[in-house]
């Protein structure tokens, strides 16, 4: 028997003749731009995407005809039960939304291209949902303002919800292009130079009658070089390095407490002395250091690489072997916590690239500025709860008091 989300009836009435050539428009309105881009013909593209559309209840085909295509950011989700939707392109107050599905897998201050329809006193998303990265909000809304904007707005201007409806593909568009470029490959961690992150343990044989206490005093000397302890270094950034290439993808950097940013740690094991660091340009002007410091001290360099994955993988193998170094997640919450507030509280007050490279505290003093602090703390809420185990000390770990600092908490809606 169908049920009242059953849309098979009015499906099959669709397919007939007559109405080919009007889906064969919208159809190219929507996906005709990328699949010329990629060169990819529409029965290509079915053989390698497809995909399928889920039912629609019949009880509000009317509220379908007259819906709208906009952007949601979502906030208060209990999952099986419902959400509470904000419109980033026509404003207003948010929105409770009554969801089983979604609700299970999205997260606090996720994006989603939706169409909302009242359904017997209750809201809710008629169909399915496009999941929007920061890529493709910026892409979408680019082209809304060169649509509706005036020349170089830098706003969102007022939309219309006919003019809204008529830019539905835009939607459809700009979602597409950035998941087929992201499933063509993801751009490769990096660290703060541009370099490619992949990680080099450089190991240094000590010459023969060598000691470490030898080693030691001449590695002291290095410049750049902080001292641990009596095995241990931090190998610093003494100004910063210029004519860097652009970043391309996410980076990854340490810093010490004071701010300087850590190039490689030094470390005498044994009869090694090792050099660690995050990338192959860093691996070579290190060695290089080392080698015209200690000269023939030490012998030709044994270096293995790893790249991010291979770590990750290899973490919960080397977890398995050694059941006892598992630390117990209260106490591995509390030590991640007091890092995170630590590094987020030293972040305040460092310029941001996406807060115009002002310091969040500079930002929050503005109308403008308060926005993008808000949109800044957000996203980084967003990437936190995105971690695969939800009592993950990076899912578990609270912003709220970020909010409070910075004075933008009447904006965490």
């Amino acid at each position: 028997m169908p049920t009242s989300h059953d849309l098979k009836g009015l499906m099959k009435f669709l397919a007939r003749e007559e109405w080919r050539e009007c889906f064969d428009e919208v159809f190219y309105d929507h996906f005709g731009p990328v699949l010329d881009a990629g060169d990819v013909d529409f029965d290509e593209y079915l053989k390698r995407r497809g995909w399928r559309e889920n039912a629609q209840a019949k009880t509000y085909m009317k509220a379908l005809r007259t819906s709208v295509m906009s952007l949601y950011e979502v906030s208060e989700i209990v999952p099986g039960k419902s959400l509470v939707a904000r419109d980033l392109i026509r404003g207003g107050d948010p929105v409770a939304i009554s969801e089983g599905t979604a609700t299970k897998t999205l997260n606090q201050w996720d994006r989603i291209a939706a169409r909302i329809v009242p359904l017997m006193g209750k809201n809710v998303f008629a169909g399915g949902l496009l999941p929007f990265t920061p890529q493709a909000t910026d892409a979408l809304f680019d082209g809304l303002r060169q649509m509706f904007g005036k020349k170089n707005a830098k706003k969102l201007p007022a939309i219309k919800d006919e003019e809204l409806q008529a830019a539905a593909s835009m939607f459809t568009l700009s979602w597409l292009f950035d998941t087929l470029e992201r499933a063509a490959g993801l751009p490769s961690m990096q660290n703060t130079d541009g370099d490619e992150l992949i990680f080099h343990d450089v190991r240094l044989p000590l010459a023969s009658g060598v000691t470490q206490k030898d080693i030691a005093a001449r590695v002291s000397n290095i410049p750049g070089l902080s001292q641990e302890n009596a095995k241990f270094w931090n190998w610093l950034e003494q100004k910063p390095k210029h004519g860097a290439r652009k970043r391309t993808g996410p980076s990854f950097e340490t810093t010490m407490d004071n701010g300087a940013r850590v190039l490689g740690n030094i470390e005498l094991k044994g009869k090694f002395l090792h050099l660690s660091t995050n990338s192959a340009e860093r691996a070579q002007i290190g060695t290089k250091l080392i080698q015209q410091a200690l000269g023939d001290r030490v012998r030709a360099p044994l270096t293995e690489i790893r790249t991010v994955e291979q770590m990750m993988a290899e973490r919960p193998a080397r977890d398995r072997e050694d059941p006892a170094s598992e630390i117990p997640p209260e106490i591995a919450a509390q030590v991640v916590h007091q890092f995170m507030d630590r590094q987020y509280r030293e972040t305040l007050d460092q310029p941001v690239g996406t807060l115009g490279n002002e310091t969040p505290r500079q930002a929050a003093k503005s109308a403008t500025g308060r926005q993008k602090v808000a949109e800044w703390l957000k996203y980084l809420e967003n990437q936190s709860s995105r971690q695969p185990d939800p009592a993950d000390p990076m899912a578990t770990y609270s912003f709220e008091w970020m909010w409070h600092e910075l004075g933008v908490v009447d904006l965490r809606q």
